[in-house]
């Protein structure tokens, strides 16, 4: 039992300067063993991941907060290829249900009132290859 078959991780890349950005995100593993998650094409982790692709995850809740007693996992991080995008997105759905329909949704309706959500589709992947 890995990772992977968390309902939520604390996904962290870092920035530049070597300052950690800790994000709470949805976690699958594909049937060909792909671990990845969805995110928007714009996002600020793969604009991180592209400078460094060195991540952390570790097992939290819906709002970030880690879940004691977890360990960190190391690895490294990648944007994933058009298939591996496919392929990532239908495990989050299978893993995830009717939330995957929802939390787009929610997304966009908080765009109207904060400017720091662009509400974008999850149109992008990230691909972890983990540690041994």
């Amino acid at each position: 039992m890995g990772i992977q078959t968390e309902k939520y991780v604390a996904f962290t890349t870092f920035r530049k300067n070597g300052e950690r950005k800790t994000v709470p995100v949805w976690i699958a593993e594909t049937p060909d063993g792909l671990i990845g998650f969805t995110t928007g094409d714009q996002s600020w982790k793969l604009k991180r991941l592209n400078n460094d692709a060195r991540c952390e995850l570790q097992p939290c809740d819906q709002r970030g907060r880690i879940t004691e007693g977890t360990n960190v996992v190391t690895g490294t991080a990648r944007q994933a290829t058009d298939v591996e995008l496919v392929s990532i997105k239908a495990a989050i759905k299978e893993k995830y249900g009717i939330a995957t329909k929802l939390i787009p949704l929610v997304a966009k309706v908080m765009s109207v009132f904060k400017k720091d959500q662009s509400g974008e589709a999850a149109n992008a992947a990230i691909v972890v290859s983990l540690d041994n």
